[in-house]
């Protein structure tokens, strides 16, 4: 393999491991609920102990992206992120759960910024826009096996068993990781990180949140990702199995052929910008996203197929986040690029530990069945107004 080839499938490996262990809930919720006697807030609290984690992690991640650089850095945090893959296969009730997908998520903290990192140093100009995508789209394998592949594992060696499958599996692209990631491509200087004292650590950050344009990515980016990792990665299989009563390997296969649409999603998206714009593709995905959740909640007595199809068009559709993150990048020097895009970062990870703990709430409090995943549907599709006008009227940096 050429060296662009091996970084390329280092870092979808290491983002597609990402992806699964933040996916890795849905699918055996009821299983879960039932072993650990977890209800719809504490499954909500699943993810949102995992993203929790994202977002604590996302300072020292960036300053360590800056000193460490991406090799060196994501290897390390991978061994927290088997250790964190092994609670969750012994957790004996829902504390314990808990706090191993806190430490798993802090495994995984790096992961998709070391990635943008690593694309912005090896591919330039409307090529990073191709190439994240290309990444993020190998990346949902991760998801695509926390769907039907997870559910059969689950079936075969219970749900233990397969999470202790999937950190023999980190094992080993942690391992392909070290072996295949490099930090800049060959000839390309990279300036020397100096040490930092807290003080100069914390005056960079000050700099980072003072960039013009920086808090209309945030607006956007708190929910582009969260709305569709909420539905994804936790609601979906709940919802199938209590509102349309899917068994497992049903609910595998809807999971499956929403996560399929993903990456159709994000290999389509360099044909939307480069025809529509970054800004109108932006923002027309988001109003197709929320003409989609609007209609889940305001249709009862749904049809189960109609319901699949609206759950898929908002997987396909919700791959914008990517032009936010090009934008994101944009913003900042090439020497606090490892800040400032963890930076740009902490909106996805605000938006994604806190929606699934609102949509569980809201479950939760309406009572699970339909009329509770309607109020679910109708937040998620609300969240995106919010974001829609933060990100059309605060003020602009040259990413705009």
């Amino acid at each position: 393999m050429t060296p662009v080839v091996r970084v390329g499938a280092a870092m979808s490996a290491m983002t597609a491991v990402s992806q699964f262990h933040r996916a890795a809930v849905g699918v055996v919720a009821p299983e879960l609920a039932a072993e650990l006697q977890l209800g719809p807030a504490a499954l909500g609290s699943a993810n949102t102990a995992f993203f929790l984690a994202l977002l604590v992690a996302q300072l020292p991640v960036g300053v360590g992206l800056d000193r460490m650089g991406p090799r060196r850095l994501v290897t390390w945090l991978t061994a927290l992120a088997v250790i964190g893959s092994v609670g969750q296969a012994l957790a004996q009730d829902g504390a314990q759960f808990l706090a191993a997908r806190f430490v798993l998520g802090l495994g995984c903290a790096a992961s998709f910024m070391a990635a943008v990192v690593l694309a912005g140093r090896w591919h330039a100009g409307p090529g990073l826009t191709k190439a994240m995508s290309g990444i993020f789209a190998w990346s949902q394998v991760g998801v695509l096996t926390a769907g039907a592949p997870l559910a059969l594992a689950s079936g075969l060696v219970g749900w233990r068993g397969a999470y202790l499958v999937s950190a023999v599996l980190t094992v080993a692209v942690g391992a392909a990781w070290w072996r295949w990631a490099a930090d800049a491509p060959p000839g390309m200087a990279l300036r020397e990180a100096k040490k930092e004292t807290l003080r100069e650590v914390l005056a960079g950050q000050f700099l980072v949140w003072r960039t013009p344009g920086l808090m209309r990515i945030l607006s956007m980016h708190c929910f582009a990702y969260a709305v569709m990792a909420t539905l994804l990665t936790l609601w979906a299989g709940p919802y199938l199995y209590d509102v349309h009563g899917l068994d497992a390997g049903g609910r595998g296969a809807v999971l499956l052929a929403m996560g399929l649409t993903v990456p159709c999603g994000q290999l389509s998206l360099p044909f939307l910008e480069r025809h529509l714009g970054r800004e109108p593709a932006v923002i027309t995905s988001a109003v197709i996203v929320i003409l989609s959740m609007t209609t889940l909640a305001l249709w009862p007595g749904i049809p189960l197929w109609t319901a699949v199809g609206l759950m898929m068009v908002c997987c396909f559709f919700s791959t914008y986040s990517i032009i936010l993150v090009a934008q994101g990048r944009a913003l900042f020097p090439e020497h606090m690029v490892g800040r400032g895009i963890t930076t740009v970062n902490l909106g996805q990870v605000l938006g994604s530990a806190l929606l699934p703990a609102v949509v569980g709430g809201a479950v939760a409090l309406v009572g699970v069945g339909e009329a509770g995943y309607r109020v679910g549907f109708l937040l998620l599709g609300s969240s995106l107004v919010i974001g829609i006008a933060g990100y059309r009227w605060l003020p602009r940096g040259k990413a705009a």
